[in-house]
């Protein structure tokens, strides 16, 4: 039915009816949530009831280990919010702006296609599976699902994954401190207005939606005042040199403390919020998108000349990862969310609707970049400055122009949509702004919490006692991130000194997805040993493990070719790992069926 409906979609796109045309931006849209409609109303429910089987008697996990911090039984609409948000990071926006130079066609489809069929059952499975096993990590299950020795790789693999993504989003989120000054008074009032709602629902019992739709309304308020009393720290007396390494230890500083507090207290009220402001973000840019119907800029398939670019297969797929498919989200649905579901059929909701909003938000985003900045006049461009009139074709003239400039797409083609609708451009650019910046924050602190989780599995596995004391393991998880951020090294690509972490971030989007892959390996070997229906985990399982090992592939000859001897190390070590830990699944399934 689904394929039926994306065929009609497509049809009425090639048809000459009015204003209904192939390049019509709304036809996409429109293509896009109808699609997500009818994966959320027919093949969740398909994986839900031959699958995962969600008992309606079955005791959670934050009703057995309630303790008031971390196990929290959490109404769903709220925990929705807060998973969302917390999946909903700055990565849905900027790989579909980069991948937009291959054109608009394979950047629509593997958006769609992959969140109904991958992303979401990968989602939702890890949700699952971790709420079945005590709220246990996906990577602590492997012991039981494979071996002991897999899983300590597997906490390995996941730990210094997760302190590359500490150290990037830190450092994204203090440079869009620097670059908007406007959005820093919006989003540090949120923390204060989330810790207010957090006591009014659970100290108070008030119910949330009144009180964070009034915190949404306050929000909104300052993005207005920041709007027009933008606060920089250069104005304070902080040096040029000094700004962006103050922002980092401060962000750093923030997600210790919110990652130690109690989840009721901060994380699910601020990110209820901000599961509020995406929602009407995102329905201002659809609706922008419907009632202007910008014209699709970008061809729907690019012929690649630049030397500089990568193949478009398999990197297509690997440049939109949390889009599509993330193995991070497995990290948070099992890492975070699994200690709070009050109820086993809220994972369905949670954990595979939440995905279907990432790929909205993706899809909102790819529109943006081919077919949102036509609608822009005047704007600088991180790539190449100053540009009088803006388009596809010099936004995109190269990949390194591309990768250059990220999620400025986003930013300027959905700001022109909301100017569309009537909102002054400084206001537009604030709100994009805080939108990318939120949802940066989000992932930031709650990759802070999961890593503390990570530690602490790992100091059990390997009964190092003083890895499992909440302070220490929050510590271990802060101080690499902070050295990748503040420690340059020379870029064996360019010869300039950059923060390691920018160094190193070449390789985290195979890492994610190929993270991704054994997520649902692990999946596939848990409910093959109980005798489930495993062949909408395991077709995933096998498409994103010969895309990752491509990836890897192609990184690994790149490296080679530039010297650069780190990454090439790094590269070779991991898919090292990586194979040693699907021939320990492959060993498991021989041993099961002989």
């Amino acid at each position: 039915m689904l394929r039926r409906a994306s065929f009609v979609i497509f049809h009425l796109g090639t048809s000459n009816l009015g204003t209904l045309q192939i390049n019509n931006s709304a036809i996409l849209a429109l293509f896009a949530l109808l699609a997500f409609y009818l994966g959320y109303r027919f093949y969740s429910r398909y994986i839900s009831d031959k699958i995962y089987g969600l008992d309606e008697e079955f005791n959670t996990p934050a009703h057995e280990f309630e303790d008031g911090v971390d196990f929290v039984p959490t109404k769903r609409h709220i925990l929705f919010g807060h998973h969302f948000t917390s999946i909903a990071g700055a990565a849905p926006i900027i790989g579909p702006c980069i991948a937009a130079y291959w054109g608009w066609l394979p950047a629509i489809l593997w958006v769609v296609l992959g969140t109904i069929f991958m992303g979401a059952v990968h989602d939702f499975g890890a949700l699952v599976v971790s709420l079945k096993e005590k709220g246990r990590s996906i990577a602590d299950i492997t012991a039981a699902v494979i071996n002991p020795r897999v899983r300590l790789m597997f906490l390995i693999f996941v730990m210094l994954l997760t302190w590359l993504v500490l150290a990037v989003f830190a450092m994204a989120i203090a440079g869009l401190f620097q670059a908007v000054p406007a959005s820093v008074l919006p989003i540090n009032i949120e923390i204060i207005i989330a810790i207010f709602i957090g006591y009014l629902i659970y100290k108070k019992r008030m119910d949330a939606l009144i009180p964070s739709l009034i915190a949404l309304g306050i929000l909104y308020l300052f993005v207005w005042l920041g709007t027009h009393y933008p606060i920089s720290l250069s104005s304070l007396g902080v040096s040029a040199d000094n700004i962006q390494t103050t922002w980092i230890i401060f962000l750093f500083s923030y997600s210790a403390i919110a990652s130690l507090l109690p989840v009721w207290l901060l994380l699910q009220p601020r990110d209820f919020i901000n599961s509020h402001q995406l929602v009407v973000g995102l329905g201002l840019i659809f609706l922008g998108i419907f009632l202007t119907q910008p014209e699709v800029d970008a061809p729907a398939i690019r012929a690649v000349s630049d030397p500089g670019a990568p193949p478009i297969f398999p990197m297509l797929f690997v440049t939109i990862a949390c889009g599509a498919i993330s193995g991070f989200h497995g990290l948070v649905s099992s890492g975070t969310t699994s200690k709070q579901v009050e109820k086993l059929k809220d994972a369905r909701l949670i954990g595979y609707g939440a995905m279907l909003g990432e790929g909205t938000l993706a899809v909102a985003s790819t529109i943006a970049a081919v077919a949102g900045i036509a609608l822009v006049s005047q704007c600088n461009l991180p790539s190449i400055g100053a540009v009088t009139d803006l388009n596809w074709n010099n936004y995109y003239d190269s990949w390194a122009h591309a990768t250059t400039n990220k999620a400025t797409a986003f930013v300027l083609g959905g700001g022109a949509l909301l100017e569309t609708l009537g909102l002054p451009h400084s206001l537009a650019k604030t709100l994009m702004a805080v939108l990318v910046i939120s949802f940066a924050a989000t992932t930031l602190d709650t990759a802070t919490r999961i890593q503390r989780f990570i530690i602490t599995e790992i100091g059990t596995a390997i009964n190092v006692k003083q890895l499992t004391n909440r302070y220490i393991a929050t510590f271990a998880a802060i101080i690499p991130a902070v050295i990748l951020t503040l420690w340059s090294v020379p870029d064996p690509l360019t010869g300039t000194m950059r923060q390691t972490a920018w160094v190193l971030w070449p390789i985290f989007g195979a890492s994610n997805q190929m993270l991704a892959a054994l997520t649902l390996m692990v999946l596939t070997l848990y409910f093959f040993q109980r005798k489930k229906p495993i062949l909408p985990l395991f077709i995933p399982m096998l498409f994103i493990m010969m895309i990752t090992i491509s990836a890897l592939v192609v990184k690994i000859q790149s490296f080679a070719n530039q010297g650069n001897n780190l990454l090439l190390g790094l590269t070779l070590l991991m898919t090292a790992l990586i194979l040693w830990m699907i021939v320990e699944g492959v060993l498991l399934v021989k041993s099961k069926l002989c």
